[in-house]
């Protein structure tokens, strides 16, 4: 992670530790990382504006609005020709990912405004970012859409035709979850509740909150952080 100059932040994972009370890890992460967490202005909308509207979701989006206010998570210092750039290449990500899989006569529709906004982010940005997604869809479309293919076709019991010259289109986006995040805070120590099973219940946590982790790698993830004691 410390080789990348930012985290570029979905709403899924923000979300996510806001509903498990893990908003001071993140702080605490960000003062550790060399670079910033960033989001596009459409996860702001979806993840504190939108929200503070709604009493049911009032208090996660005040506690982030906070992190927000005081720069801990940012809208990137962008040129206007480089927003411009943004909307262009956030409209031509929609459109390679909203027809690169077609079943019968139809598109299937894979990616909103939003992720496709934060991974047009990431694709201005000169410096080595990477994309926080929690949602499985769009990392199995980035780092393996012919597995995406299959499962959907297991998913839906139909045929599913690919445009496989278009898979080439998203393996230059590198992603990370919520789940690797809250794994580099437990190596650093970053979370207050100073128990051997915190990492566990940090994993299945987050697993229920929308983070697309089977129970196979939480068991993985938790020998090998045996083995590193």
């Amino acid at each position: 992670m410390t080789a990348s100059k930012y985290l570029i932040f979905d709403s899924g994972p923000i979300i996510n530790f806001a509903l498990n009370g893990m908003l001071p890890m993140l702080e605490k992460l960000r003062k550790e990382f060399r670079g910033e967490f960033l989001i596009t202005k459409e996860v702001k909308n979806e993840i504190i504006d939108y929200p503070l509207t709604i009493r049911k979701y009032e208090l996660e989006a005040m506690q982030i609005k906070d992190l927000f206010d005081r720069n801990i998570i940012k809208h990137a210092d962008i040129t206007p020709e480089q927003v411009d750039l943004l909307r262009e290449k956030r409209e031509e990500i929609m459109s390679v990912a909203n027809s690169i899989f077609r079943s019968k006569n139809d598109n299937i529709h894979l990616l909103d405004k939003g992720e496709c906004a934060t991974l047009a982010l990431c694709s201005i940005l000169k410096e080595p970012s990477l994309v926080v997604v929690d949602e499985r869809t769009t990392r199995m479309l980035c780092e393996n859409p012919e597995n995406l293919r299959k499962l959907m076709e297991k998913k839906l019991h139909v045929s599913i035709k690919a445009r496989r010259e278009d898979y080439e289109f998203f393996k230059k986006f590198k992603i990370i979850r919520s789940a690797e995040l809250a794994l580099i805070a437990c190596k650093r120590d970053l979370f207050d509740i100073k128990n051997p099973r915190i990492l566990e219940a940090v994993l299945y946590g987050l697993k229920y909150k929308g983070c697309s982790i089977s129970e196979q790698e939480i068991n993985e993830i938790k020998k090998c952080k045996k083995l590193q004691r």
